[in-house]
């Protein structure tokens, strides 16, 4: 039966069967499974990075296999990453054709592709950056799939699931729903002009910090909202401080394991500010507006059959400029922070890819799949919102309410502070521009 699944050795001949493709490619991973240990010769390709994360985390690395959906200009970022760093295998789902835009901001694709599959054509050139990843090309919808196959078995062959491409929120919340169901980590990722964002459901992850041994110890127990310390060890140093055998003394480290818990996209597109930033009114006025747009974006879509806003119809602009607004006070950021001249540069913006901006926020995406593999540092948690005209990225963990699902433990104690602490923000604010006001009155200075 002829398939939609590209492997390392051949290319489909029959797109007309669309059966099996999820099937097909975990077929593929394990008939051309890595071998049990990593040779020489990878650990020569691979020293420098080694030597960074180390061996076992390499060896976590090459055995998985991620799934990127919708290959444009962001997604050639996160692969090309994933494929020289050496993950196992990747694998890439579009159904859409290069166009002549696409050669403007992607670099896995050429002139001579034009009219092809994306997926197809960026897969051969992601082979030649490095043949030992096992590739395959997927070249149908995901929601066409997941339907056909249901999302338990979809998902089930990958480790990473990727979501790309300006998706709707409805398929990034199926897609997510799906891959959580299998235990599946899952980002979602966009790129619109100077903006953008990253968010992460990892479900539940556990990471290993390395650090100098402190002369405080480590408690184990809740350590913020989400994150909270299992374990913890030392090394082998003796108690001198030296590494025994004669070498030199070195600082004792310890080894602490630390879990972070998420929520689903679901649940943390609507979420709140985390309280420690609404409870401060400096720290709001700090809050990018790109959370307001983002947010409108996608319920803009929602109310017009999924297509984006045009900034040269007023309708548009002023349907956008509301819920942006609706959203704004929602999340109770002070009004003049989300500008007009903000609200238009986003919408210039919306659906274009600018290099610059898709190479960070494919480099921070890739790198955070790379430490969650191997189980190192500290993974999003769980928004990065990228503003390229500031230069500034921001992580927030944002999660529901107590008590409307996902909610984070302790949240409840932080919720219950926001008003008094907010309160007594306003008065300490509204006493320093008391005291900063100068009234010159016959030439002296008063107040």
């Amino acid at each position: 039966m002829a398939i939609s699944a590209g492997t390392s050795d051949e290319s489909p001949s029959d797109r007309s069967d669309d059966g099996a493709l999820a099937a097909a490619a975990a077929a593929a991973a394990k008939a051309n499974a890595p071998a049990p240990t990593i040779s020489a010769d990878e650990i020569a390709l691979y020293d420098r990075q080694i030597r960074l994360w180390g061996l076992g985390a390499q060896e976590r690395l090459r055995t998985a296999h991620v799934l990127i959906i919708t290959m444009k200009a962001l997604a050639n970022e996160v692969a090309k990453n994933l494929v020289l760093a050496g993950v196992g295998a990747v694998t890439v789902l579009d159904p859409g054709r290069v166009s002549e835009e696409d050669l403007a901001a992607q670099f896995l694709v050429a002139a001579e592709n034009v009219g092809q599959n994306r997926a197809e054509a960026a897969v051969a050139r992601l082979r030649k950056l490095n043949p030992r990843v096992r590739l395959h090309a997927l070249t149908q919808d995901i929601r066409a799939l997941t339907r056909a196959h249901g999302p338990a078995s979809f998902f089930q062959p990958y480790d990473v699931v990727v979501a790309t491409g300006g998706l709707d929120l409805a398929t990034l919340v199926a897609t997510n729903g799906g891959a959580r169901d299998c235990g599946r980590a899952f980002y979602a990722a966009e790129a619109h002009g100077f903006y953008g964002y990253v968010f992460a459901d990892l479900i539940e992850h556990d990471y290993v910090i390395e650090r100098q041994l402190s002369n405080v110890a480590t408690r184990l127990g809740p350590e913020t909202a989400t994150r909270a310390v299992i374990r913890r060890a030392t090394d082998s140093a003796t108690p001198d401080g030296t590494a025994g055998g004669g070498k030199a003394p070195h600082p004792p480290l310890e080894r602490v394991t630390k879990r972070e818990t998420y929520c689903p996209l679901a649940d943390a597109h609507a979420a709140p500010l985390p309280p420690e930033h609404v409870a401060h009114a400096r720290r709001r006025r700090q809050v990018s507006p790109l959370l307001s747009c983002l947010r409108a974006l996608w319920q803009f879509q929602d109310q017009c059959g999924g297509r984006l806003p045009v900034i040269a119809a007023h309708a548009d602009t002023a349907l956008f400029t509301t819920l942006a607004t609706e959203h704004h006070r929602a999340l109770r950021l002070p009004p003049e922070t989300l500008a007009s001249d903000f609200i238009r540069g986003f919408l210039l913006g919306v659906g274009v890819d600018l290099v610059p901006v898709t190479a960070f926020l494919g480099g921070a995406l890739a790198q955070d799949v790379i430490n969650v593999l191997g189980g190192r540092e500290q993974p999003i948690q769980n928004w990065l919102l990228f503003d390229g005209d500031r230069s500034v990225a921001v992580v927030y963990a944002m999660y529901p309410p107590p008590g409307e699902g996902g909610a984070r433990a302790g949240e409840g104690k932080e919720e219950g502070k926001v008003e008094k602490v907010e309160k007594e923000e306003e008065e300490e604010e509204e006493e320093e521009e008391k005291e900063a006001v100068v009234v010159v009155d016959g030439g002296e200075r008063v107040g």
